[in-house]
């Protein structure tokens, strides 16, 4: 109500507009349209605000399909009802408008740095960067705590997908070698394992037109001398190990090895 008084908006003119259905109340102090966004409603309602993986899934960054609302407290509003919500009580690295209903991106990538898996953070933060929506730079000079700082580290240009991040990181954890992104016979592959291995990490876009077109540059790349190897979402977050293993036999055949740098067993 403040900044509809603020605009000139007059107490009466705005119980007139509850009373005839045109607005809602809130609660002290906060109306809202019919039509306003429910969880930005309910945060009004609550005296909190949207963030961590809630808000990033509002902002369209990658993260899991997690659906309890996460969401941050006001310094000093004493709110403890959060309807069943995670409630971050960390103090933000941006300081919050006491009106502020939805946290800033640098807010919810401090605290999804803390509440979420390593790779899942890192994923996040990548996709934070490459939609622009924050830069490295930026988020560098921050009063980050340790683990944010260790997931800022771990960052890399160009990932396509919160997937190819955490495939990077595993592949990273293991020790091998990938080069991400690089661009083959008219198209980029996701991940090039020495000279000769292609992985490609199909997400939920892989479909219709960009099926086919897949599958056309993978018989173009088998012609060139390409091995390829194709993996789903599901493969990657449920059923890594045997993805892994596979890359891992695939490696021990020198697959991923020009033909003049192969075992001589194998030539």
């Amino acid at each position: 109500m403040r900044v509809l008084i603020a605009a000139g908006v007059s107490r009466h003119a705005i119980t007139a507009a509850v009373g005839a259905g045109e607005l809602i109340r809130v609660r002290k102090g906060w109306v809202a349209l019919p039509e306003a966004d429910p969880m930005m409603v309910e945060a009004a309602r609550r005296s909190v605000v949207l963030t961590c993986v809630t808000q990033a899934r509002r902002l369209e960054l990658w993260t899991r399909c997690d659906q309890t609302p996460h969401v941050a407290a006001h310094v000093g509003s004493g709110s403890r009802n959060a309807g069943g919500a995670v409630v971050h009580w960390t103090a933000p690295v941006v300081a919050r408008a006491p009106d502020q209903l939805t946290d800033s991106i640098e807010n919810v990538l401090a605290l999804i740095a803390e509440c979420q898996p390593f790779e899942d953070a890192v994923a996040a933060w990548e996709s934070a960067v490459n939609k622009g929506l924050i830069a490295r730079s930026a988020m560098s000079r921050l009063k980050l705590r340790p683990r944010a700082r260790t997931v800022l580290a771990a960052m890399a240009p160009f990932a396509d997908s919160g997937l190819e991040t955490i495939v990077r990181l595993r592949f990273h954890k293991l020790r091998i070698d990938v080069a991400a992104q690089i661009w083959i016979e008219g198209h980029h592959v996701d991940f090039l394992i020495g000279d000769r291995l292609v992985l490609q990490v199909d997400g939920g876009h892989h479909v219709g037109k960009q099926r086919d077109e897949d599958i056309e540059h993978d018989r173009a790349l088998t012609l060139l001398g390409y091995h390829v190897m194709r993996v789903s979402y599901v493969q990657v977050i449920e059923e890594w190990p045997a993805v892994q293993a596979q890359v891992m036999r695939a490696m021990a055949q020198g697959l991923h090895l020009a033909v003049w740098n192969r075992p001589a067993h194998q030539r």
